[in-house]
């Protein structure tokens, strides 16, 4: 039976177990994938055990999206652009690191038929999962992309891989067609981001990265002010199918069953 894993920390709120598994039985694979909450010590041996063919494929979340990268032999360009990692496989004896979460957003905003072409993006955080986002936004014709982020070193690394990117500083609130919340503040519902939202005007697009839960704060302040609003479901859910396809050479469903096994 093949092994597969989601690692992260925290991890327990990831559904990505109970998607693969359900996919795996509806196509007949004999494997299983489960849920593991590491420390950074720890990552050594999660990819030792892929090497060792003990573990097929791991999905990679916060916080190790980057800090995963030495421990690879190889990275796909996707993964190499952004420098962050999300799925990783063994190929030819190498354990190699791809990014599926950039295919996840752009499917994910696609079918929520909004157009990104010269629109302005504003990014609120500055973790593993934003470079995949700006790389997104501007294959999908985005004119200006801005991040801010709590710690300003951090939203420079993200400026060194992606020099056209604008910073402001937190509580800075610049012109914007589109917010993102790629920050964790939302996985607990009492979480508040305190910015002043009330002059952003309407027709944005408030999109947070955090799926359950389904709607955070955020979107319930961007629903408040007359905005469309969107949660993480659908990118979770395509770049789940990315990975799955990588891993297993098979296309799984995507249909409201599968949906509302997640979403109920």
């Amino acid at each position: 039976m093949k092994k597969f894993l989601v690692i992260g920390n925290p991890i327990s709120h990831s559904l990505s177990p109970k998607l693969h598994n359900y996919w795996i039985k509806q196509n007949s694979i004999d494997a299983i994938y489960d849920k593991k909450k590491l420390n950074d010590f720890e990552l050594e041996n999660i990819i030792l055990g892929v090497k060792k063919k003990i573990i097929t494929g791991v999905n990679v979340t916060v916080p190790f999206k980057k800090t995963v990268i030495p421990y690879l032999d190889e990275l796909s360009e996707e993964a190499r652009i952004t420098q962050s990692v999300n799925t990783i496989y063994l190929k030819d004896k190498q354990v190699v690191g791809h990014n599926t979460d950039i295919e996840g957003f752009e499917n994910a905003i696609k079918k929520i038929n909004f157009n990104f072409n010269k629109k302005k993006v504003f990014i609120l955080g500055a973790g593993g999962v934003v470079p995949s986002i700006i790389y997104a936004s501007i294959k999908m014709g985005s004119s200006e992309i801005t991040i801010s982020n709590r710690s300003e070193n951090k939203a420079l690394e993200i400026k060194n891989i992606f020099n056209k990117t604008k910073l402001v500083r937190w509580g800075e609130m610049p012109n914007f067609d589109v917010i993102i919340n790629a920050t964790s503040l939302g996985l607990n519902q009492y979480d508040k981001i305190n910015l002043d939202f009330s002059k952003v005007g309407k027709n944005k697009l408030f999109y947070d990265v955090i799926y359950n839960p389904a709607e955070t704060n955020f979107l319930k302040t961007g629903k408040k002010l007359g905005n469309k609003y969107e949660n993480g479901k659908l990118m979770f859910i395509y770049q789940a199918f990315s990975a799955f396809k990588l891993w297993h050479g098979v296309e799984p469903k995507i249909n409201n069953e599968s949906i509302k096994l997640l979403f109920q």
